[in-house]
């Protein structure tokens, strides 16, 4: 990888964002890279839980400018195919079967914040600022805005959509983009605490969790989803994983996944 360190230990894998000269901002490799390392550390089974950060004084500052330069010449076909491997790489990362914890400080712009809404958790330091600064350069946060809207609401994605206003890690943990703040020298610690919640859930029922929130959200409580919830609770306490988890806890023990 020339744009990403990546370090697996024991369950957990830590991929580092690593352009600190130009604060991370992405380019077309960049997002390759992303894409292909959350498609391979979520089939990875060793893996239990990913977290994304990134090297230097900013987590993501969105688009490189040299990339941006090069944009302008594009046709609208190329634009499109340009704009695909950005939808490639959230939609990866939202859909990586794996928890995705974000741990965001310095800046978050544009596609950064796409990157903090598609993971599963986002803790953000203090000190952090965000911004969707698209409408700015005449452009608007199209690709990024399923994910940044699932996060924050209509309401408050038309304010920053359209004003391109900066704001606090304290407003995004408002808003819901980020679902904790903590002093920057507390990042690792924090991140590192919500693994440790994480592993100790079954890896078959985080995926089914994630599956469950993706598919429930926004549907009316009607007599198909009803049924449907019911049925996916009945396989998985039918599986393997759920016996030994209800075995586990009737007797007083660690569930075979807790090494």
């Amino acid at each position: 990888m020339q744009y990403l360190k990546i370090k697996t230990n024991e369950a957990v894998s830590r991929l580092v964002l690593d352009r600190p000269d130009l604060h991370n901002a992405f380019n077309d490799d960049m997002m390759k890279e992303l894409s292909e390392a959350f498609d391979g550390l979520g089939c990875d089974p060793k893996v239990r839980a990913i977290i994304l950060s990134g090297e230097g004084k900013s987590f993501c500052a969105g688009a490189d400018v040299n990339w941006m330069k090069r944009m302008v010449g594009y046709s609208v076909e190329e634009n499109v195919a340009d704009a695909n491997l950005l939808a490639k790489m959230l939609r990866t990362i939202r859909e990586c079967p794996k928890p995705t914890i974000a741990r965001v400080h310095g800046a978050a712009y544009g596609g950064g914040v796409g990157l903090v809404a598609a993971c599963d958790v986002a803790i953000a330091s203090e000190g952090a600022t965000l911004s969707l600064s698209e409408v700015k350069l005449g452009l608007i946060p199209s690709v990024i805005s399923p994910y940044v809207i699932a996060a924050m609401g209509a309401r408050a994605a038309r304010r920053y959509f359209l004003t391109g206003e900066r704001f606090g890690s304290a407003e995004a943990l408002r808003l819901g983009l980020v679902h904790e703040v903590v002093p920057g020298d507390h990042l690792a610690r924090t991140a590192d605490r919500i693994v440790a919640s994480l592993l100790e859930g079954g890896p078959r029922a985080h995926v089914e969790a994630k599956k469950l929130v993706f598919d429930v959200a926004g549907r009316p409580i009607e007599p198909p989803l009803i049924d449907e919830t019911a049925r996916r609770i009945a396989s998985l306490r039918a599986g393997n994983e759920g016996k030994e988890g209800v075995a586990a806890f009737l007797e007083k023990r660690k569930p075979n996944w807790i090494k």
